[in-house]
């Protein structure tokens, strides 16, 4: 296994499988599935830690882990006009901005 491993596992019933699969974020091409979801994390790591190992000893770079990454707050998407202006007509009805009205929308959908 990786010392210091801070990669984002993920453990998952595969209806197709009929397993457990565990999967990694940083690394989506890979998984490992088994009927234990403990087995199908403990999998999927050592898979995780041979492909680093193996990247690392060909000179390539793997993956930052996306817990050690930096998030700024700050996004830019693109959206149809028509949206664009039904946003800003609607959040100028609420008496807020438009970047306000965005963040509290996608609060909601978090929840």
């Amino acid at each position: 296994m990786l010392k210091n491993d801070r990669y984002t596992y993920r453990i998952t019933w595969s209806e197709d499988d009929q397993e457990y699969a565990g999967l990694c974020i940083e690394f989506p091409s890979l998984s490992w599935l088994d009927e234990n979801p403990e087995a199908a994390l403990s999998g999927i790591r050592q898979v995780v830690a041979d492909v680093v190992k193996d990247m690392k000893s060909n000179g390539e770079t793997p993956p930052e882990p996306l817990a050690s990454k930096h998030f700024s707050g700050k996004f830019m998407v693109r959206i149809p006009p028509e949206l664009h202006r039904k946003l800003a007509i609607e959040a100028q009805e609420e008496g807020i901005s438009l970047n306000r009205l965005a963040a509290d929308k996608l609060r909601k959908q978090d929840a």
